[in-house]
């Protein structure tokens, strides 16, 4: 649904009859808006049309500030003002300093911002402040903490789902200071899309909660002089900023980007601080208090899709519970057999079989924590996966999550403040027929779940695994992403991920970047640089340093990460690494400082491609949005392979020696007793 642009009206037959007299404002504040906008009646219309919106309460105002004012605002922050790159696993933008900072530039810097200095005294005066509290029913809104800054969003630019609950915010605006003299359009992106959401009553208590739909409801596209706003409602107030389009190749048009610039004010309105009208004392902690982000993370496995299924390999075969090791390391029960062999052979290059190849692999995961492998799946059914693949990407998906999981194979997963992408997992055994089975739902059910993969993978790791969890993953571009999590299991596990999207130019390529990057420069405005795809089109999956006890923040204004760029394909692991922020990542690579930024592992979207990952608590792992840039969607099948308790394999180890020195000794009393 897409909510009409919003455009001075008369006032409706119920606000006719209210009173025409102004409100209460300051003359001098007031001539810096729009005339008749602190009428009564206009008033009470606003505050009507925001009482009955859907799917939660939000306002629009079009044509809010004095058309003069504004204009010379865009032009100070085009001609003075310089912004910065940041990109994290939310985010990516060209954003300016704080804004509640201009009291203290000197006076020279601040004689070249008097309109954008006078603009930010108008937006937190006390008249409009009243009125905007008037029209939301927020309550009182602080004058003293001022709290905005200047997004800019260039094609490729996007901001992930979010409900903006951190600590004081009562009201969150957007400003749009878009190009006057040319009309932004609609399918150049970059609106402003609301969420609904879902009650879910826990398993266990039956706590309601709620929880965002994986698909929007209402689309505002920006435009110049528009005011968009609602008040911040933890577990409701669900939004992102749909990614600006890069201009297609063929599309007519002087301008190499189309004129697709979204600049904007950005920023809260809090609730009155200590010494100001209104303020409650304790009020902040109570919010912090109700904050979604609390209330989902002791919730997470009810609320999130999909919902893991381990499965116990001791469950599939009773001899694996306890075997003896040998002396590379690994169990004789995890020697490949030569039925074990002619099994792999039918879907790994034979090259990964062999045992040269395989010592070699174990002696670079000792060193390095991680492998990659280039052309991993044997040349036949590689093809076969191809095929079924591009056959699948040629189709047209249903519009909404809800038709795509009536109408297809595929589950979307959710919630889309965590994750969205298309999925599959293993079917159970009775449904999940030979002559039915997809190339996918062989990985899914055939080779990584196996016993012989199992062992393969122990080989090559030189460590015990226990159980697994596959899933089977597509990426839409212009639509998918997961953001960065931690891992809750202690001892670590294994990661696998085999790539299996069949298009090129992911960034593994660096002339194909340089060439993509050519068609899609822009102009921007002045101090912002680089190009329209910074970080190049997403999809790259990524492992970074985190810290366990800090809270990951969803929000673009509040993060400050430095620039970075695409997706690096080597691999860095180290467990002592420095740990960084969860969503900044690969600030080095941009900066060329060389300093570690924190990425212990990142790979691109490739074909025929496996990635072999140990993965401590507390690393933080996210697959980068995929831009509608891209050249496809990404695929992978994933796996998560639990590791052997090592105090219990060395029981295990040491009840087999003691059996053995037992058998041992009866053998020499029985030979005594013979003599």
């Amino acid at each position: 649904m897409k909510r009409p642009r919003e455009e001075d009206r008369e006032p409706s037959p119920l606000t006719q009859q209210a009173d025409n007299k102004r409100i209460k404002s300051d003359h001098d504040t007031e001539a810096d808006f729009r005339e008749h906008l602190f009428d009564a009646a206009v008033q009470s219309q606003y505050a009507e049309e925001y009482r009955t919106s859907q799917p939660y309460k939000h306002g629009v105002i079009s044509n809010l500030i004095n058309p003069a004012l504004l204009r010379s605002v865009r032009s100070e922050i085009q001609t003075s003002l310089s912004f910065t790159p940041k990109e994290t696993d939310i985010y990516k933008i060209h954003q300016s300093g704080d804004l509640a900072n201009l009291d203290g530039l000197d006076d020279s810097s601040l004689a070249q911002l008097p309109s954008l200095l006078r603009l930010r005294n108008a937006l937190y005066s006390p008249s409009f402040r009243e009125y905007l509290a008037s029209v939301t029913g927020s309550g009182p809104l602080s004058g003293r903490k001022t709290d905005m800054a200047i997004n800019v969003y260039t094609p490729g630019c996007h901001l992930i789902c979010h409900d903006d609950v951190i600590g004081s915010r009562r009201v969150s605006y957007i400003l749009y200071l878009t190009d006057p003299g040319k009309p932004w359009q609609a399918k150049w992106g970059g609106a402003l899309r609301l969420y609904p959401t879902n009650i879910v009553k826990g398993i266990d208590d039956g706590q309601e909660l709620k929880t965002p739909s994986s698909d929007f409801s209402v689309s505002i596209p920006p435009a110049f002089n528009q005011l968009s706003f609602f008040a911040v409602q933890p577990g409701e107030s669900f939004h992102d900023v749909e990614e600006v389009y890069a201009r297609d190749q063929n599309e007519p048009g002087e301008d190499v980007d189309g004129g697709r610039i979204r600049m904007a004010i950005s920023g809260w309105y809090h609730i009155p601080q200590d010494g100001e009208e209104g303020y409650e004392d304790g009020l902040e902690e109570r919010l912090a208090e109700k904050s979604s982000l609390v209330q989902l993370q002791g919730k997470a496995d009810e609320l999130d899709f999909p919902k893991s299924q381990p499965r116990n390999y001791a469950d599939q075969d009773p001899a694996n519970k306890a075997s003896s090791k040998t002396d590379k390391g690994v169990t004789e029960e995890e020697e490949l057999s030569e039925q074990d062999l002619d099994f792999l052979i039918k879907y790994i290059a034979p090259t990964y079989l062999t045992p040269d190849t395989l010592e070699e692999l174990s002696e670079l995961f000792a060193d390095e924590s991680c492998l990659r492998l280039e052309t991993f799946l044997c040349s036949k059914f590689a093809e076969k996966i191809r095929k079924y693949i591009e056959a699948e990407a040629s189709k047209t998906l249903p519009g909404s999550g809800a038709e795509i999981e009536k109408e297809t194979s595929w589950r979307v997963a959710r919630p889309p403040h965590k994750h969205r992408f298309l999925y599959q997992q293993p079917r159970d055994e009775g449904t999940a027929e030979q002559d039915a089975r997809t190339p996918l739902q062989e990985l899914l059910e055939d080779l990584l779940p196996s016993q012989p993969f199992r062992k393969w993978l122990s080989i090559a790791t030189s460590l015990g695994i226990e159980s697994c969890n596959i899933l089977g993953r597509r990426f839409r571009k212009g639509s998918d992403y997961t953001l960065a999590t931690g891992m809750e299991v202690d001892g670590g596990r294994l990661e696998v991920t085999l790539g299996v999207t069949p298009t090129t130019g992911w960034g593994d390529d660096d002339d194909q970047l340089e060439d993509r990057e050519r068609k899609t420069e822009v102009e921007k405005p002045n101090g912002i640089t680089g190009d329209a795809v910074e970080g190049g089109v997403g999809g790259y999956e990524v492992y970074m340093a985190g810290d366990d006890d800090e809270e990951e923040e969803a929000d673009a204004a509040e993060d400050d990460p430095p620039a970075s760029a695409g997706g690096s394909g080597a691999a860095k692991t180290s467990p002592k690494k420095a740990k960084a922020d969860p969503a900044i990542y690969k600030s080095s690579s941009a900066t060329g400082d060389g300093e570690d930024d924190g990425v212990l592992f990142s790979m691109p979207a490739g074909w025929n491609r496996l990635s072999i990952v140990l993965r401590d608590r507390g690393v933080l792992k996210f697959v980068k949005y995929v831009s509608r840039s891209a050249p496809g969607d990404r695929w992978d099948v994933v796996g998560e392979f639990g590791l052997k308790d090592e105090e219990e394999d060395d029981d295990i180890d040491e009840g087999s020696e003691v059996e053995e020195v037992g058998e041992e000794e009866e053998a020499d009393q029985g030979d005594e007793d013979e003599e």
